[in-house]
C-alpha cells in the first residue's frame, strides 16, 4: 500500500538505508514521490487478482506509470505465486498497459539486475559477465516467439 511505502522510505531514510520497494503494488499512487526520492521499485506479480486488501489498487499499468514518472522499475512474477516463465509475458502486459517495450524489456533485464546491484554479472551481453540467455525466433513479447536456442555460461544448452 501507498502509505506502507512512504513509511519504509522514511525509515531508510531516517538511518541511511539503501533500499528496494518489493512489489509496490500501490506505487502508481505515488509515482512522482517515488520519483523524487530515487526510489527503485520492483514491480509484481502483475497477472494476478485483487485477492486482498493490499492489492485493491493494483494495476498493470503500475510499471508503465513509475517509468514515465523516471523510477527504476523491475518486474517480477514472485515465482512460485506466478511462475517465473511468465515473466516475458508479465513484461508484454506492461507494455499493453502503456509501457514502452525498450523499458519494458530493461524491467526485467538491466535494470532489474541494476535493482538487484548484480549488474556487473548479468542483466546485458558484454564481456566478462555471465552470458546466460536466450536466442528467439522473434521478439520475445510476441506470444507465437519460440525460443531457438539457450546459452548457460556462454555455451549451448543441447535438447
Amino acid at each position: 500500500r501507498a502509505d506502507d511505502i512512504l513509511t519504509a522510505i522514511r525509515i531508510a531514510r531516517e538511518f541511511s538505508l539503501d533500499y528496494v520497494i518489493v512489489h509496490g503494488t500501490d506505487g502508481h499512487l505515488i509515482a512522482d514521490i517515488l520519483a523524487q526520492e530515487h526510489a527503485r521499485v520492483i514491480c509484481g506479480p502483475l497477472l494476478t487478482d485483487r485477492s486482498k486488501p493490499e492489492l485493491s489498487h493494483q494495476t498493470v499499468e503500475n510499471p508503465a506509470i513509475l517509468n514515465r514518472a523516471g523510477v527504476q522499475v523491475a518486474i517480477c512474477t514472485d515465482h512460485p505465486e506466478l511462475p517465473a516463465q511468465y515473466l516475458a509475458l508479465s513484461a508484454a502486459m506492461a507494455v499493453r498497459a502503456g509501457m514502452e517495450e525498450e523499458a519494458a524489456l530493461r524491467a526485467i533485464t538491466i535494470d532489474a539486475a541494476r535493482i538487484a546491484s548484480v549488474a556487473e554479472r548479468v542483466g546485458s551481453l558484454a564481456v566478462g559477465k555471465d552470458a546466460d540467455f536466450v536466442v528467439c525466433a522473434g521478439h520475445p513479447f510476441d506470444m507465437h516467439c519460440k525460443i531457438r536456442a539457450v546459452f548457460i555460461d556462454g555455451k549451448p544448452l543441447s535438447d
